[in-house]
């Protein structure tokens, strides 16, 4: 697809390329890297600086202003939560960063404050929002690891368009989005075996997201998926993939298939995958690519 080398850059503490037909002007680069820049000011609960960082250090609480792009974000995790009745919960980022998954990489748990937690922060109770005006009572830890990635990868597709670019794949680090007129064969990575797949399929104007718990793991059962009910390590599932019309979707629904069951979904159009700790695999019906098992 591409014209020359793909533009490869570093944001949000990982690897991206956009690969294209179209050159991308430097100016398009420049832009692209602000743009992942500013995503991760206002969302890395890693960062000092960050506006997620601000909320977690408010001892009474306050008001916070997100920008106005992130609507759309606020309004797919609404979705998220309700569908998988709580499930998934952008508040579980104490919960993180209690089991060592924190600003420092610790990668320790502290199990006296584990211990010590009696209440979990919720969604529905802890945050009251209007559009992109979030108000707090209290210190929380947003985490919007489940699709935040994926909502990135759609802002800088749009950008793309934007530019008139009409043929390309965004793919932050193996949260893809492609437009094009032909399609793309992806390979669906085996989550233990590296260097193997366990099937492909077509990619044509939609975007693939996978999710794994192998990907960020610290110690023995400690990996980034929690389910938000039990606020620990989900066990059962081990690896998701989900083909949506947009990234931010298709990342948000991969982390969904590890705490709930897909017909809780069916707000939702999207083709799936899911790999249990057993070995087994499942997928949906209209899965068109192919799986060898």
């Amino acid at each position: 697809m591409s014209a020359g080398d793909p533009f490869r850059f570093t944001a949000i503490g990982t690897d991206w390329a956009i690969d294209s037909e179209c050159l991308l002007s430097e100016e398009l680069r420049h832009r692209t890297c602000s743009l992942a820049e500013d995503f991760d000011h206002v969302w890395s609960r890693f960062r000092a600086d960050s506006l997620v960082t601000r909320i977690a250090r408010a001892e009474g609480g306050g008001c916070f202003e997100f920008p106005a792009r992130d609507v759309a974000l606020f309004e797919l995790y609404d979705r998220l939560v309700a569908a998988t009745d709580g499930a998934i919960d952008p508040l579980v980022g104490r919960d993180l960063e209690l089991l060592g998954y924190d600003a420092q990489y610790s990668l320790v748990p502290d199990a006296a404050a584990i211990a010590r937690r009696r209440y979990r922060d919720s969604w529905l109770c802890d945050i009251h929002r209007d559009r992109t005006t979030i108000t707090t009572d209290r210190p929380v830890v947003i985490d919007v690891g489940a699709a935040g990635k994926g909502y990135l990868v759609d802002l800088m597709a749009q950008m793309l368009l934007d530019a008139g670019i009409d043929d390309f794949v965004v793919d932050g680090s193996g949260d893809l989005r492609h437009r094009g007129h032909e399609p793309v064969t992806v390979g669906l990575e085996h989550p233990t075996l590296p260097g193997r797949v366990i099937g492909t399929v077509p990619l044509q104007d939609s975007a693939l997201c996978a999710s794994s718990a192998n990907r960020r793991t610290w110690g023995e059962g400690l990996h980034h998926v929690l389910d938000g009910h039990t606020r620990h390590p989900v066990t059962e599932v081990v690896a998701t993939w989900v083909v949506a019309a947009d990234a931010a979707t298709a990342d948000g629904l991969a982390t969904a298939l590890f705490v709930s069951e897909p017909v809780t979904m069916r707000s939702f159009e999207f083709i799936w995958v899911r790999m249990l700790a057993d070995g087994r695999v499942q997928w949906s019906n209209d899965f068109e690519g192919d799986l060898f098992l």
